[in-house]
């Protein structure tokens, strides 16, 4: 299986592969630059730069990347598809990012199921972020189809960040995924810091759960993390976010979710400070959405439906 240099894929269904990468990695086709695309458990295609260089591990189990010292402005692609009823894929991949480097990695998984069995994947992402360096890490989850077969994915991410280093991890899953368990774990060194973003949405009888477990090791270091969701019908949401102040740092965690129907959320956010120079915060949120907000658009001629669909994709944005 092989991606022609094209905006054709030789895929079973290159309309389903290309519509799912345009949503989970805002690909209209071939990427310039490094990339991994995996479709139904094995590589539709690979490309290294003379900075980037991907590597595949034994039997079709991930990849390595390693990026080279000082690399500045380059992109890497490495978007999974998962078109098979019943298929269940795991990959370990591996991100090696050279001391002074700038990088943007777009991941993402997208499922497509018209069957009536499980499709499943799961990735475990490892990064070694070098001295100095800085990533900009884009996760989108995504899920359709037309058959009953579940859509599953669960993904995890460990992050070892050097002196000096910085990661900025932007995960999103707003639609289609039936059962997702995402853990991220992460540890910082000297004047590291650690930014994430997360934006979620549940509905059906869809059930999300993030778990986040950040090692304030390092002098000066810091991280941000900052989950909004929404959840719907009589889906469940858990949120668990531990934050260990180990040195003078400093360290925020913020759950802000809205919930509607006869959903459920559940938000445990918790720190320790184990150093006198640690400085740590917690907020959790969870509520409905205001009367006066959807009456304050209803005046301007949106109907309820409309109303509370504007205000939680500005929740979202």
């Amino acid at each position: 299986m092989s991606l022609k240099p094209s905006n054709e894929f030789s895929v079973k269904k290159p309309s389903i592969v290309q519509k799912m990468l345009k949503t989970i990695a805002d690909l209209p086709g071939i990427p310039t630059g490094a990339y991994n695309i995996r479709v139904d458990g094995e590589s539709a295609g690979r490309q290294s730069t003379e900075n980037i260089e991907i590597r595949p591990k034994p039997y079709g189990r991930g990849i390595e990347i390693y990026v080279q010292p000082g690399t500045r402005g380059e992109f890497v692609h490495i978007p999974v598809v998962v078109d098979e009823s019943g298929l269940s894929d795991m990959v370990y991949n591996d991100f090696y990012i050279g001391e002074g480097a700038d990088v943007d990695i777009i991941a993402g998984c997208g499922i497509h199921n018209d069957g009536t069995h499980l499709s499943q994947h799961d990735g475990i992402h490892t990064f070694y972020v070098g001295k100095d360096a800085r990533v900009r890490y884009v996760e989108k989850h995504y899920g359709e189809g037309s058959g009953t077969g579940e859509r599953v994915l669960n993904p995890v991410t460990v992050v070892h960040l050097d002196e000096g280093s910085c990661l900025e991890m932007e995960t999103v899953q707003i639609e289609g995924v039936d059962s997702t368990k995402r853990t991220t774990k992460a540890d910082l060194k000297d004047g590291a810091q650690l930014i994430i973003r997360e934006k979620l949405m549940t509905s059906g009888t869809q059930q999300a759960t993030t778990e986040f477990e950040v090692e304030l090791n390092g002098e000066n270091c810091s991280a941000d993390v900052v989950s909004r969701s929404v959840a719907k019908g009589n889906s469940f949401q858990a949120f668990y976010s531990r934050i260990n102040g180990n040195n003078a740092c400093a360290g925020h965690s913020e759950c802000d979710a809205i919930i509607m129907d006869s959903a459920c959320v559940k938000a445990v956010p918790e720190i320790t400070a184990n150093h006198v120079s640690a400085s740590l915060i917690h907020e959790a949120a969870i509520g409905k959405i205001a009367g006066e907000q959807i009456t304050k658009l209803m005046t301007l001629g949106l109907s309820q439906e409309d109303a509370e669909k504007e205000i939680v994709r500005g929740f979202l944005k």
